[in-house]
């Protein structure tokens, strides 16, 4: 069973926001306390590290006259110990780390379980609380995040009702999501409401959905805590807003792909990664039907698995999803694992090993290939899905699927959004408006050039993109020559001339090579229109 439920006391809230503040407990004052290597380790969850820096500042204490236990330690030491670590601590260490709130408001708050009411009486957290920072397309942002307590903290596997916190595939949807300002924001499967309260940031108004009736709670009380308004509703997938239209949905769904088959029973469920769904019906179903609340012009942005089936490509797999939805995609696919690996992972995750549950972890394992090879599953891809809904009436005009597994600059959402913009500016550019346009060249690109040694000219010239994707473009001499000369200055048909003049071709024979490459150059950010 789960440990606990936070509990929202509007007199409480700000006090305890106002000592986790004058605590340093921020991450930069987190990771200042346990230093570099336990950090480090932290992140990886690996704890040993980390409970050896907090136990040795949780070693001393100091006697009162009276002969009572008198707290000496560092705030952010305590509440690092008892909140990220699972360790117990005393009364005396919570009040003194948490003076306008002490042991007795964390407790009615929901946050911790004391032993007693005596100084030295252990008290042990009932809730992951930590500091959260990050940075999005709208700049950084601070806060602090309430979500149940981890293996790592409790030892035990999680309960099937679990509330995650801020996990990886979390923190890259807030990176990758585009932060244009708009009126209304629909977060789908808020969890514990980091997309929703991203989203509060740069929206007039913000839904925040669930299945979990626990998930809203700890998304309420992390609203209420960081000051931030969210309409919170309980409800599967799009059901709770049925009618209702967003100009922008958000989405971490449960896509993990797991067996449904009879037999299966040893493999829990768990509410923040399973939708209940067989294979990826589940991101199918989002992507074909999320178009129902989407405005004119509205965008979505979802992550997602999908299954790599024998005799069947990836990309005509969820190209045909995207036709069905009848909405503008692009799907970018960041990894891909064999069906063992995927296995592994997600079994690792609900915290069973092979170590502490042989039995178990070999059952499972077998139930997940049994399952994927019913369906003939070969590999299963993870990736961003952006969608939009036409405005004009002529309906979709892009369809891009691509793979991009090496590092991005983050956060995307900006190169994203930049990327949708130039595509609709291509759209409504022909060729000779094209040809008529000035273009500079992105302050973040470079170039690269290999030679044979003793050579005078390059083999090879690589045009490479620094930030967004971090695109590297194979170029022609010519190519490289117009980019290379992309000031604003000269339009790209004056461009285009000169270099035919200068190597002694047809113009209107390179401006066809040229002009094809340019608009990939422009979709991609490499080159934009001068103003």
């Amino acid at each position: 069973m789960p440990l606990g439920d936070p509990t929202i006391d509007p007199r409480l809230l700000p006090l305890l926001r106002d000592d986790l503040a004058a605590a340093s407990y921020t991450v930069d004052g987190v990771e200042d306390f346990l230093g570099p290597l336990a950090a480090a380790a932290l992140h990886r969850e690996q704890a040993v590290p980390a409970l050896r820096v907090a136990r040795a500042a949780l070693g001393g204490a100091t006697e009162t006259a009276s002969g009572q236990t008198e707290a000496s330690r560092e705030p952010r030491a305590v509440l690092t110990a008892l909140f990220l670590l699972g360790l117990e601590v005393t009364r005396a260490d919570v009040d003194a780390a948490l003076p306008t709130v002490g042991t007795d408001g964390a407790t009615r708050l929901g946050l911790v379980v004391a032993a007693g009411t005596g100084p030295g009486d252990g008290v042990r957290a009932l809730l992951d609380l930590r500091p959260y920072d990050a940075a999005d397309a709208t700049g950084p942002v601070s806060w602090w995040l309430a979500s149940d307590l981890g293996e790592l903290a409790t030892g035990r596997r999680l309960a099937g009702d679990h509330v995650l916190g801020a996990g990886g595939a979390s923190i890259t949807l807030a990176q990758v999501t585009m932060r244009t300002p708009v009126g209304r924001v629909l977060d789908l499967g808020t969890g514990c409401g980091i997309q929703a309260l991203h989203a509060s940031r740069h929206a007039g108004a913000v839904v925040a959905t669930d299945i979990s009736r626990r998930a809203l709670r700890f998304a309420e009380f992390n609203a209420a805590l960081d000051q931030v308004h969210l309409d919170l509703r309980e409800g599967s997938m799009l059901e709770p807003v049925a009618g209702e239209l967003f100009d922008l949905v958000v989405s971490n769904p449960p896509f993990v792909i797991t067996p449904r088959a009879a037999g299966t029973g040893t493999i829990p469920d768990y509410e923040y990664r399973d939708g209940g769904r067989a294979g990826d019906d589940l991101v199918r179903d989002l992507i074909q039907g999320v178009g129902d609340v989407l405005a004119p012009g509205g965008v979505a942005q979802l992550l997602g698995n999908w299954e790599h089936r024998r005799g069947e490509g990836w990309t005509e797999r969820v190209g045909g999803w995207l036709d069905e939805a009848g909405l503008d995609g692009w799907v970018i696919q960041r990894e891909v694992l064999d069906p063992a690996e995927y296995a592994e992972t997600w079994i690792r995750d609900g915290g069973t090993t092979p170590e502490r549950e042989p039995a178990e972890w070999a059952a499972s394992y077998e139930a997940w290939l049994d399952d994927f090879a019913t369906r003939d599953v070969e590999a299963v891809g993870f990736g961003i899905v952006t969608l939009r809904k036409p405005v004009a009436p002529s309906g979709t005009s892009l369809r891009r699927l691509e793979e991009h597994t090496g590092s991005v600059r983050q956060p995307l959402g900006g190169h994203l959004a930049a990327s949708l913009a130039a595509h609709d500016w291509l759209e409504a550019t022909d060729d000779a408006a094209l040809a008529a346009a000035r273009l500079t060249v992105a302050p973040d690109v470079s170039e690269e050039r290999y030679l044979t040694p003793g050579a005078g000219d390059p083999n090879v010239v690589i045009i490479r993109q620094g930030d967004g994707l971090g695109r590297g473009i194979q170029a022609s001499a010519g190519l490289a020559a117009l980019v290379g000369a992309s000031d604003g200055e000269l339009s790209v048909g004056q461009l285009t001339a000169a270099i035919a003049s200068l190597f002694e071709v047809p113009a209107g024979e390179l401006a066809g090579e040229l002009l094809p490459a340019v608009r990939g150059l422009v979709r991609d950010g490499f080159l934009t229109p001068a103003p």
